[in-house]
């Protein structure tokens, strides 16, 4: 059966072999990701193998809400090229003892893949594709994301493309003494969540639990993720969580301290994680969704002075294989409205 047996210790080192070698693997899709999910999500692995060779997989995460809508969710997946819609089709054919055991109203993928006008009508055949929204609720992840192409330049070369305000604040952070390190430490990893509840105050933003980042650390080891911290004079003032998986380095979650933002952490601990993407032959670096392109948004114009030539990139977007229409809707249409009003209440 092509659901992965996670019992049978060498299937699950082959698919985790093919994980960390395929073109296409995004961190959504790896063994860890899974793990950190499992408290609310099960992780199911469904793959194709040809000629004792995995050519395809996908982690899919199931879930329960409120014990009546039933969803399947391919964080930035499936693991395969994702132009070939029959290889993506018999993917999910494979997936059908899950379909029929959990009863999903929809199976939702939403993989790291540029748009595509010619894609996305590929898809509209046979799958609801969303790329556009109206509502940031009606998305599990962004749609665009900011990233820096690296391809074998060197740290010099990159600095070259950055704005020259970038450029200017990241100098000044190391003229005014801010220092940068990374660890692996769980008291670091508080500090970090310390700053996080500062951040979440601040910007008026959701916070995950500590639990949640306990399990990141746990689950992914000290090549794939680090906690980077920028320091004054011994004091954190800012704090990220960041992770380096099959050639790209993202940064997750990141955190800052009200205090001297004069001095401009934040601008010199990217560069000490770009640096680290460098170092590993990363062929980019992720600084992670955005909702505002608008460049009065200080979190697009932060990220903006990175990738000055980039710019934003767009992915395909969501794109759903609907089993049940009726709850659908109520959970891609009517739930986000609801959600969108209440944040809105709460904000008077």
């Amino acid at each position: 059966m092509p659901i992965l047996d996670k019992n049978n210790k060498k299937m699950v080192k082959k698919y985790y072999n093919f994980l960390r070698n395929s073109p296409y693997a995004d961190l959504h899709q790896d063994f860890g990701w899974g793990k950190v999910k499992s408290d609310n999500w099960i992780d199911e692995y469904v793959y194709i193998e040809e000629n004792d060779k995995i050519t395809a997989g996908m982690l899919i995460l199931i879930r329960t809400f409120g014990k009546i809508f039933t969803m399947m969710y391919c964080p930035r997946g499936p693991v395969c090229d994702l132009n070939d819609i029959e290889l993506v089709n018999k993917l999910i054919n494979e997936a059908k003892p899950l379909i029929k055991e959990y009863k999903p109203f929809v199976l939702k993928m939403d993989p790291r893949v540029p748009y595509s006008e010619i894609l996305k009508k590929k898809y509209s055949k046979e799958y609801r594709v969303t790329s556009e929204f109206k509502n940031i609720f009606e998305l599990m992840q962004p749609i665009r994301s900011m990233i820096l192409k690296i391809n074998g330049e060197s740290e010099e070369e990159i600095l070259k493309r950055y704005s020259q305000k970038t450029r200017y604040n990241i100098h000044l952070a190391e003229r005014k003494g801010i220092t940068v390190r990374y660890s692996r430490d769980e008291k670091d990893l508080q500090t970090f969540y310390k700053l996080s509840q500062i951040t979440a105050q601040r910007d008026g933003i959701a916070l995950r639990t500590y639990d949640h980042f306990k399990s990141l650390l746990n689950s992914y080891d000290e090549n794939t993720l680090r906690i980077y911290l920028a320091e004054y004079e011994g004091e954190a003032l800012s704090a990220a969580i960041t992770l380096n998986f099959a050639g790209v380095t993202t940064y997750l979650y990141g955190a800052s301290s009200n205090q001297k933002r004069n001095l401009m952490p934040n601008y010199i601990m990217q560069q000490h994680m770009i640096r680290w993407a460098i170092e590993t032959g990363c062929r980019e670096y992720d600084f992670g969704g955005i909702f505002n392109t608008t460049i009065d948004n200080g979190l697009f114009k932060f990220k903006a002075g990175f990738c000055k030539q980039e710019g934003p990139t767009k992915f395909i977007g969501e794109i759903d294989k609907i089993y049940n229409p009726i709850y659908y809707f109520i959970f891609t249409k009517l739930i986000p409205i609801v959600k969108d009003i209440n944040i809105r209440f709460r904000k008077k």
